[in-house]
């Protein structure tokens, strides 16, 4: 038979009306607004869900090159519950996407196609609802590493496995969570820091670059770790006096929108200075609110940010170059718990800003913190090399999946085949 004719054959069968009328969202009055998807076909092996909307995309986005080298063996569907989410990635990736409104449909979609594993990058409430397929194995791998209170919620205990990438996470779970089985836990590297990018920054020659990336103010107090309103300006006003900088800054997605308004002031002030420096004197000081930051850091020489996964994911991949980190809170006792990576970086807060100036010379010329940040890096990320969190990754996975279909094997065998349905 000739694949138009395959096709057509599946497009008039009972079993593809009924799936397109759930993907429509047909009720009998029209479509229902929303159901989208690319592609006729949706069976995969690996599910990636996806709860939030557009507004948050940067968290699977950091995963899509991972993902697309997993779907050459083990193939990847997103599932998404918000349509700005599906389209927003419509540019990133030829990856299989459905968006898919009510939950009934999502079991639908998933008692359809049998999906064996299915992986989750945030702590999304909707994220329980696909979590009530039975059969899979859920997996929740996070959108990043980092030392924010965020990195641990008490949601995690729901899946059946969570993925960290090495030994600070795992003590980090194990400091926060009570009667959670830590063998739940999966250490994998960071294989997003694994991937080749193409450069998106080059550096220029006779000037030294330095990157400020702060992090945003997060959902509330106890998540905000951002350093724009105490110090952002501080940082930049010394950055810019020294004559041989050129000053790249990439702050989070969200700070340019942000609802505290002197978040938003600072980044309007900072954004406005670098454009004026740069008409002053030629520097090529840059204001990146787009791109994969990841892909820029090859021609950083030195890091300045905020407790969150930049400063992590820059230790990870140059672990020889400057860090420097902003505590907000000024408690170095507090932070050294909190943010084991403080130990090995010269640190803003509300004391050392009053000569910010001395601490980033020595920070960033002198660095005397090269051989602490070496021992710090094994701390966070264990003893592995870029190319090794991959194999990690890949490999857990298919471990899970393995030993899972076994698991229901037995399970049908001495159940029948409805076992351990859910909601039936």
């Amino acid at each position: 038979m000739q694949v138009r004719e395959v096709v057509n054959s599946a497009l008039k069968s009972e079993a593809w009306k009924r799936t397109s009328q759930w993907i429509r969202g047909t009720t009998g009055r029209g479509p229902a607004a929303g159901h989208e998807l690319d592609g006729v076909k949706v069976p995969a092996q690996v599910v990636v869900y996806f709860g939030d909307d557009a507004e948050k995309i940067y968290q699977i986005q950091q995963w899509i090159p991972v993902l697309e080298r997993l779907n050459q063996t083990r193939p990847v569907v997103l599932v998404f519950r918000k349509l700005s989410a599906l389209r927003a990635t419509k540019s990133m990736t030829a990856l299989p996407k459905i968006f898919v409104r009510r939950f009934e449909d999502l079991m639908s979609l998933y008692g359809e196609n049998e999906y064996k594993l299915a992986l989750y990058v945030n702590n999304g409430v909707n994220n329980f609802q696909s979590i009530n397929e039975a059969h899979a194995v859920h997996v929740h791998v996070n959108h990043g590493e980092s030392d924010k209170i965020s990195m641990v919620a008490n949601q995690v205990k729901a899946y059946d496995r969570v993925f960290v990438a090495g030994p600070a996470a795992v003590a980090r779970h194990e400091r926060v969570l009570f009667d959670f089985d830590m063998n739940h836990l999966e250490t994998v590297g960071r294989p997003q820091l694994d991937i080749e990018f193409p450069a998106e920054l080059d550096p220029v020659p006779g000037l030294r670059t330095v990157m400020y990336a702060p992090t945003w103010s997060g959902e509330n107090e106890a998540n905000n770790y951002t350093s724009l309103d105490l110090y952002g300006r501080a940082i930049v006003k010394t950055l810019l006096g020294a004559d041989d900088v050129r000053v790249v800054y990439k702050p989070h997605p969200r700070v340019a929108d942000a609802d505290d308004a002197a978040v938003r002031a600072a980044h309007e002030w900072i954004v406005a200075q670098l454009k004026s420096d740069k008409a002053n004197t030629g520097r090529a000081h840059e204001v990146r609110m787009e791109g994969n930051i990841l892909a820029m850091f090859d021609a950083v020489e030195a890091m300045i940010t905020d407790v969150s996964s930049v400063g992590l994911d820059f230790l990870y991949t140059h672990p020889e170059k400057p860090l420097v980190l902003t505590d907000r809170r000024s408690d170095p006792e507090a932070l050294a718990e909190e943010a084991p990576v403080s130990r090995g970086c010269a640190v803003v807060d509300a004391t050392s800003v009053q000569d910010v100036k001395s601490l980033l010379r020595g920070a960033i010329r002198q660095d005397q913190f090269q051989e602490e940040r070496a021992r710090i890096r094994t701390f966070y990320f264990g003893d592995v090399q870029r190319g090794d969190s991959t194999a990690l990754f890949t490999g857990a996975i298919e471990r899970l999946i393995e030993e899972r279909g076994a698991q229901v094997i037995d399970r049908r065998a001495r159940f029948g085949e409805s076992a351990s349905v859910v909601g039936e």
